[in-house]
């Protein structure tokens, strides 16, 4: 039985990846987020190509006590022996209200734009894809966020990146006509939150949506590396998961106990 795979072949002396000789044509010549873009477009990225990926993918590596970095802290908590498993726990998180939405918006733009033969009225294409999610109860993603309001400082900062290396078309315009009318609709201004910026900026990048989230993951995981040693270089019982740790038990406990109390136990 043979397996054919396109990706990595290696012989006594080269290995190639994606048809490049890896120690002549990667190691030292590309960064890591080109190593992302090659795996998804089969060939290295232009140097526009590499400045964006690289951008986005820095925009989303970190951003402060979230659901992911709190659950790779209390995995090492449990297991300081895996660091992998601290890392995987961290990208389970990875859903459709961090990191996941960005999959959905390239989705529903991508999706949008096939559906209609002139592509340049943005206007008429963002108020069909709003009806048509308002009847089947979809919410649009890419918008909202617990702290930055109404301005994700990422988007513009992207979204002006995008437009000075090319990559500023069709599917960044769309969304932004979306922003538009729906905050018109609310009114009210609403963040267009970084999800929604990196969603149209790889659709702009030509990168399918089925593949968006892949740069997220991979964003977090070199995110969740600080987290980790972090908790590493703190004592274990002053370390952040041991704090929370101990907050639940201690509240915990004296809810249980209260309740034992109050019903004369």
């Amino acid at each position: 039985m043979e397996f054919d795979t396109r990706i990595g072949v290696s012989e006594p002396d080269k290995i190639y990846v994606h048809g490049y000789d890896l120690t002549e044509d990667l190691i030292g010549e590309i960064t890591l987020a080109d190593m992302a873009f090659l795996g998804a477009a089969h060939r290295k990225p232009s140097q526009q190509e590499s400045k964006m990926l690289n951008a986005c993918m820095v925009a989303i590596c970190e951003h402060g006590f979230t659901p992911s970095s709190i659950s790779a802290r209390l995995t090492y908590l449990g297991a300081p022996e895996a660091v992998q498993g601290a890392v995987a726990a961290g990208l389970l998180g990875a859903g459709s209200v961090y990191l996941g939405a960005m999959e959905y918006v390239a989705q529903m733009l991508q999706d949008g734009l096939k559906k209609v033969e002139d592509e340049n009225d943005v206007q008429i294409i963002a108020a069909q894809i709003m009806e048509e999610r308002a009847k089947k109860g979809l919410q649009l993603p890419g918008f909202g966020h617990p702290i930055h309001r109404p301005i994700d400082p990422r988007t513009p900062k992207l979204f002006a990146l995008a437009e000075e290396l090319g990559f500023s078309g069709k599917h960044i315009a769309l969304m932004n006509e979306i922003h538009r009318q729906f905050c018109e609709q609310k009114g009210k201004a609403l963040t267009l939150n970084v999800a929604g910026a990196i969603g149209a900026v790889l659709s702009d990048m030509n990168l399918h949506f089925s593949v968006v989230k892949s740069f997220a993951v991979a964003a977090r995981a070199v995110g969740l590396i600080a987290h980790i040693v972090e908790e590493i270089e703190t004592s274990r019982k002053d370390c952040m998961a041991q704090k929370l740790y101990d907050f639940v038990e201690e509240n915990t406990n004296y809810k249980n106990t209260k309740s034992a109390r109050d019903k004369g136990e």
